[in-house]
């Protein structure tokens, strides 16, 4: 089986995710800067194999888009004129970042570390493949 990859959108950095090829467990893979994120897709998907992407869809609490939603959706539509054989889908991303702080905390991580962007960008869009995975059950 080939492998699903979660992104966790950014203006600036984007916080990558991926199951293991059996598609059972969700793990932390990458932060990458969203100028080089299409490129760094590309690259990875040469040395391993992905069935689907699965990118957060940023709303806000009461369900209208964030201002970031004009950036996904112009992701998105790139990635689909450009790679259609890998399909690329929206998932609900509300509270991400709150759960990785609070994942952050739970796992005893000290305040510099809980402070790593990067780090919460990650672990959002483990939380992101997480609860896609549970969704499909």
């Amino acid at each position: 089986m080939a492998r699903i990859l979660s992104i966790d959108y950014g203006k600036k950095r984007t916080g990558i995710a991926v199951t293991d090829p059996l598609q059972i467990i969700a793990g932390g893979l990458a932060t990458v800067s969203t100028s080089e994120l299409f490129d760094w897709l590309r690259a990875y998907m040469t040395k391993e194999p992905v069935e689907r992407i699965v990118i957060g869809e940023p709303r806000q609490p009461n369900g209208q888009p964030s201002e970031n939603m004009q950036r996904v959706v112009q992701f998105v539509n790139r990635w689909r004129r450009a790679v259609p054989e890998v399909p690329i889908e929206f998932f609900d991303e509300r509270f991400t970042s709150v759960l990785a702080h609070q994942a952050m905390l739970d796992g005893g991580l000290r305040k510099k570390a809980r402070q790593d962007k990067a780090l919460v960008d990650e672990i959002s869009a483990t939380i992101i493949l997480e609860d896609y995975l549970r969704s499909r059950k």
